[in-house]
């Protein structure tokens, strides 16, 4: 993750928000509620639950 100094939130306009890349979950999931998510050699499991809340695990 990539810090942000404070001083970048004080300029009008500029929220930690806006500067970090979305991804919608049934996109990644294709439509379904499972997707894997793979960071250097570990596979992580996200999930959709029936309730909409995002799961993710080792």
């Amino acid at each position: 993750m990539t810090a942000t100094r404070p001083a970048e939130f004080s300029r009008p306009g500029i929220t930690a928000l806006n500067r970090l890349p979305e991804h919608d979950a049934t996109d990644l999931t294709h439509g379904g509620n499972q997707a894997l998510i793979v960071l250097g050699d570990q596979v992580y499991n996200l999930r959709i639950t029936r309730a909409g809340k995002l799961i993710l695990t080792k």
